[in-house]
């Protein structure tokens, strides 16, 4: 009974939590995060997989393009979700234009970007609901970005922490 409202508590900090910049950013964070690429962040998850296909379907139904996921982009987005779950890094957007940078490193100039977190015990489908259902987050997802990155890592608990970095190349 305790848990019941457990999604509605995550939806409503989801919601605050959507981020993107342009070429230049408009905001700059004073204490980044630094996170250590990882060597493999387990693409083979079906969890990024499904997430990734539920927000092509949507782009889709726009008549937008799929976007393709990039090692890079998966291993920063991977790197945040864990950082946000162990505690590392609190939840939101901080440290969103060093993990844009780093991607930036590794695949060449990145001309946009925008990120989307979320928490909670949420389905693939669900977490890409909750996005479609808030303006900022739908607005990253339907963005003129080709590119994407998917990371996702449960806490101690078995609480799910999601990152998705979109990317225009």
């Amino acid at each position: 009974m305790k848990f019941r409202f457990l999604p509605l508590i995550a939806m409503a900090l989801i919601g605050l939590s959507s981020c993107s910049r342009r070429i230049t950013p408009v905001y700059t964070y004073d204490e980044p995060v630094r996170s250590e690429p990882v060597m493999e962040s387990n693409r083979g998850n079906s969890m990024e997989a499904s997430i990734l296909h539920y927000v092509n379907m949507h782009r889709r139904s726009l008549g937008l393009r799929d976007l393709q996921m990039i090692e890079p982009a998966n291993q920063q987005a991977y790197n945040h979700s864990r950082d946000m779950a162990t505690g590392r890094a609190s939840f939101g957007h901080d440290g969103f234009s060093q993990r844009v940078s780093n991607i930036s490193n590794a695949i060449g100039r990145v001309s946009g970007s925008a990120e989307n977190v979320a928490y909670g015990n949420l389905s693939a489908r669900e977490v890409v609901d909750v996005w479609i259902n808030s303006a900022g987050h739908r607005k990253n997802m339907e963005g003129n970005y080709n590119q994407t990155g998917i990371g996702v890592y449960s806490d101690r608990r078995g609480v799910l922490y999601f990152t998705q970095i979109f990317v225009r190349r």
